[in-house]
């Protein structure tokens, strides 16, 4: 699909089909969504760019991420997806500046794209040159990962309490019991997100930084578009920090409660040894009467079957004691 943007104006236009003949001069940006080879190739005949592959966006090297080509600033960002339908997934962007023209290449549908509609009716009249539409953008993105951020922050918060705070002492009282395997499923699906949201984060700091560097980007307006870089490399920056924290954090929720699961674990083994340890001394003792010799005191004594009995009890009761005493139960 493609669709573009006018200078000023407040929606994206969506072509059916690639337009024939030269855009206007009023069109700044170019949002290809999924496009067909005609799209792309329309979109570089107009440019004379040759526009990246999904292979090569997909590649990891710096040097393929962030490149100037035929006069333009090719930018390759990392991006969450179906942040809010668990399992979260990433997918890559390609920004591309060329003169006053913004292309947009991508393969999902992330959040702030969805919003485009309703964020440009409200915003878009300020849009007036490729850079300010890049920064808008920009801005959405940014406050998006901010919005993924903090409620993961919130979700591993009571992933805490659970473990450590009054709600697992409440729930000791009542005789409940925390479900360890659902908390340790939250806390990979957290720490998911946190590496995912580490790697968008990382990969927007250097488009950032290429942008606040390159001379094909900063033109006449240097200090203002350095200013706005900066600005937004700063916002990211404190995600970034915070994202950090987010991952050390995780990483001890899910070492304490792999921590409870063992203690759990041991406690149940524990019983067994207890219970094995009490019933050993009684079953010795049946198992010694229960020997056919013909000489055996007890076997002709009437009160022989309560006495053996009584040994039982005894012998199942002090052991049992015993551990009580030492703390054991």
């Amino acid at each position: 699909m493609l669709a573009t943007f006018t200078r000023c104006a407040r929606e994206m236009f969506v072509h059916e089909q690639p337009p024939e003949g030269e855009l206007p001069a009023e069109v700044i940006w170019f949002d290809l969504r999924s496009p067909s080879p005609e799209e792309v190739r329309f979109v570089e005949r107009a440019l004379g760019i040759a526009m990246p592959s999904r292979e090569e966006m997909q590649e990891i090297e710096a040097s393929a991420r962030v490149y100037e080509e035929s006069e333009a600033l090719f930018l390759t960002a990392t991006l969450l997806v179906h942040a809010d339908e668990p399992p979260p997934a990433t997918t890559e962007i390609t920004f591309v500046l060329k003169g006053d023209r913004l292309v947009t290449l991508r393969y999902e549908d992330p959040q702030p794209f969805r919003t485009l509609k309703s964020r440009l009716e409200r915003a878009g009249s300020g849009l007036g040159t490729a850079q300010a539409a890049f920064f808008w953008l920009m801005d959405q993105i940014v406050a998006r990962l901010a919005d993924i951020l903090e409620k993961t922050d919130l979700d591993v918060d009571e992933l805490s309490a659970e473990i450590f705070g009054a709600a697992a002492k409440r729930r000791a009282k009542a005789g409940e019991r925390i479900d360890l395997v659902r908390t340790v499923d939250r806390i990979g699906r957290n720490g998911d997100t946190a590496a995912k949201l580490r790697e968008s984060i990382l990969t927007l700091q250097r488009v950032l930084l290429a942008v606040a560097t390159s001379q094909l980007v900063l033109g006449s307006n240097r200090k203002e578009v350095r200013a706005r870089a900066k600005a937004l490399v700063r916002d990211v920056q404190s995600l970034s920090d915070h994202t950090t924290f987010l991952s050390q954090k995780t990483s001890f929720l899910l070492e304490a409660t792999l921590g409870l699961i063992n203690i759990e674990q041991n406690n149940i083994i524990k019983i067994f040894s207890v219970v094995a340890v009490v019933f050993l001394p009684p079953t010795l003792i049946a198992s010694i009467y229960g020997m056919n010799f013909e000489f055996m005191p007890e076997l002709s004594w009437p009160l022989g079957y309560p006495f053996a009995l009584l040994l039982m009890v005894l012998s199942a009761v002090l052991p049992y004691w015993f551990f009580k005493q030492r703390g054991w139960l």
